[in-house]
């Protein structure tokens, strides 16, 4: 029998049954999945059915908190600069040096122009979620 030279023949598992270490190896030298896991029981199936549905939805949940934060972090962080608590509080009367600082115009622009990048953030991983087929 002539062997096909477009098709990758692994030399070395010549003679061993496949499967003798628990693993198979695929055509790019990477292991398989072990042969518990491939083989079809009763209640294996099943069992990988669920937790790969498991995984998806703390995938979702994940993904779902991860936005709600950034959505709250950023609204904050967009209107808190420019309210007058953001300067009258009691960590600031102590540094009246700190507190004219983080009074200026530009310490408030950058806090609330992070806040727009937090939201824009949280916005682009909502619209940009896909699920693994």
């Amino acid at each position: 029998m002539t062997a096909d030279p477009k098709i990758f023949q692994d030399k070395s598992s010549e003679g061993r049954t496949s499967g003798a270490i628990g693993t198979e190896i695929d055509s790019a030298q990477r292991p398989a999945a072990p042969l518990a896991a491939t083989q079809s029981g009763p209640g294996n199936h099943q069992a990988v059915r669920r937790r790969t549905r498991l995984d998806l939805w703390l995938h979702r949940v994940t993904v779902l908190l991860f936005v709600f934060v950034c959505a709250v972090v950023g609204v904050l962080l967009v209107i808190l600069p420019w309210q007058p608590e953001w300067t009258d509080n009691r960590l600031l009367l102590a540094y009246p040096s700190l507190r004219s600082v983080v009074a200026s115009g530009f310490v408030r622009g950058i806090c609330s122009g992070l806040g727009m990048l937090d939201i824009w953030i949280g916005f682009w991983e909502a619209i940009h979620y896909h699920e693994a087929a």
